[in-house]
């Protein structure tokens, strides 16, 4: 690994983790434009604070963690705000993500569930994993899988 702080370690933290943090906040949010500032908030984040890293686990766990931190912060402070009805009329409407009615639904379950489900299934994480880089109990993130499926079942059983 570069020295932390130098152009090519900066190059490989973006170019390593950008894509998996980018979906993972796009769970927790409502639109990529949001999803793509809590990314980029996370990697500032970084850059200012400089955290000493272990090893390259550390360093994932880590960025997972801030971005899905942020990405609740950001939905806190969107969840009060009110958009006047002109601004409103002209918006375009929310497109549909690509993969559909699944994540939507995913994204419609609480953080706790939506987080779990989509490290396990999107992006391959074991249980024992993401205990770790949620600094969880492994049987909490099991009930929050076992609990999130359900929720999931229901939702997506009562659309159709």
């Amino acid at each position: 690994m570069a020295p932390f702080g130098t152009e090519e370690a900066i190059r490989r933290l973006v170019e390593t983790y950008s894509a998996m943090l980018l979906r993972l906040a796009a769970t927790r949010l409502d639109s990529v434009q949001d999803a793509e500032d809590a990314v980029q908030d996370v990697f500032l984040k970084l850059l200012s604070t400089r955290p000493s890293f272990r090893d390259a686990g550390h360093e994932k766990a880590w960025l997972i963690r801030a971005t899905l931190h942020r990405a609740s912060d950001i939905r806190r402070r969107g969840a009060g705000r009110t958009v006047p009805l002109e601004a409103a009329e002209n918006a375009p409407a929310r497109a549909e993500a690509p993969e559909g009615a699944l994540l939507s639904a995913v994204r419609a379950l609480p953080p706790a569930y939506s987080a779990v489900l989509h490290l396990h299934y999107y992006e391959g994480y074991s249980i024992k994993e993401i205990a770790a880089l949620l600094r969880l109990p492994a049987a909490t993130v099991g009930t929050r899988l076992a609990r999130g499926r359900e929720r999931l079942r229901r939702m997506l059983k009562e659309e159709s």
